[in-house]
């Protein structure tokens, strides 16, 4: 079973990086996979694989050469995925502009480093025809959806003033070359390449960032060993954490309770001061109420003298009378 996904193009107004969305597809996919494979009851054989195998990826038939674009998305894309070039709409320039395009092609690929995918010629059985289409890369196709009659049957096909393009025609297209490589003979490597290669490559890097990764001195380092290392770090900060936090919070406690006190012994030499004051207050106010009650007790003796006086004058006017 296989899965085909298409792409709107690269537009080169959104500049070089437009390719960014078709690396990220494809490495969520690697990752889909990944995430699979670190479980612990994991099944790799019933799983459904959606990584990307190959990228057929279409050229404009310029007839001349590769679009400076294109050549940053390929090269973007050649440690991701096995990239087969194509031709599109091959029909749109003669044959021999299309043999000169192709090998213009081939030349600008090589020249800018650009890995694509060869068919394996290390298999006896595949060998000669597999070296027989990678001397015809890139493919030039021409797509139709539409059934022409051609004599006495009826071929999908392109139909112009001058005459039919047959698409399963191989003097007209390189189409059923094309299916016959991918489906029939070459499907088991292109994945195989995928799963080798750039799955591999992509594996690695994420491990490494897990921090599991080839011990050169003591060999592979076992994902339990790793978590094990990486559960005791974690451990070991989080101790680390709660030392300073409670640290921290003593010395707040310690700060806090320091002003309290100070604020307590502020308050107390306030009271002490104020009971002070008021003792002195109240034994002043003591004092000047035993004053005024001497005076009054003086007063009312002064008035009981006047008063007997009175009296004793009074008495003796009468004993004369």
């Amino acid at each position: 079973k296989y899965v085909s996904k298409g792409s709107s193009g690269i537009n080169a107004e959104y500049g070089e990086n437009s390719y960014d969305p078709l690396v990220a597809y494809i490495d969520e996919q690697f990752e889909t996979y990944l995430q699979e494979e670190l479980k612990i009851k994991r099944n790799l054989v019933t799983f459904h694989d959606t990584r990307i195998h190959v990228c057929l990826y279409f050229l404009v038939p310029t007839g001349h050469s590769i679009r400076s674009l294109d050549l940053v998305t390929m090269k973007a894309l050649d440690k991701k995925c096995n990239i087969i070039p194509i031709i599109a709409k091959s029909d749109t320039i003669s044959k021999s502009e299309l043999d000169n395009f192709k090998a213009n092609i081939m030349e600008e690929l090589q020249r800018n480093g650009v890995e694509i995918y060869t068919f394996p010629t290390d298999d006896d059985t595949v060998a000669e025809v597999n070296k027989e289409m990678n001397d015809m890369m890139p493919f030039a196709v021409v797509g139709s959806r539409e059934d022409v009659k051609v004599g006495e049957g009826v071929v999908r096909g392109r139909e112009y003033p001058w005459g039919v393009v047959e698409i399963e025609n191989e003097a007209h297209c390189d189409f059923v070359k094309l299916r016959e490589m991918l489906i029939r003979t070459n499907m088991e490597d292109l994945r195989e390449v995928t799963h080798k290669r750039h799955y591999e490559m992509y594996r690695r890097g994420k491990l490494k960032q897990m921090g599991i990764a080839d011990d050169g001195a003591h060999g592979p380092v076992s994902l339990q060993e790793t978590y094990e290392q990486k559960r005791a770090e974690h451990l070991k900060d989080l101790k680390t954490i709660e030392n300073e936090m409670r640290s921290s919070y003593l010395q707040k406690v310690s700060r806090k309770d320091a002003e309290v006190k100070k604020k307590l012994n502020e308050m107390q030499v306030k009271y002490d001061g104020l009971r002070k004051a008021a003792n002195e207050e109240r034994d002043k106010l003591e004092e000047e109420k035993k004053k005024v009650n001497e005076e009054l007790a003086e007063v009312k003796r002064t008035i009981a003298e006047v008063q007997r006086l009175s009296a004793e004058q009074a008495n003796g006017k009468k004993g004369r009378k």
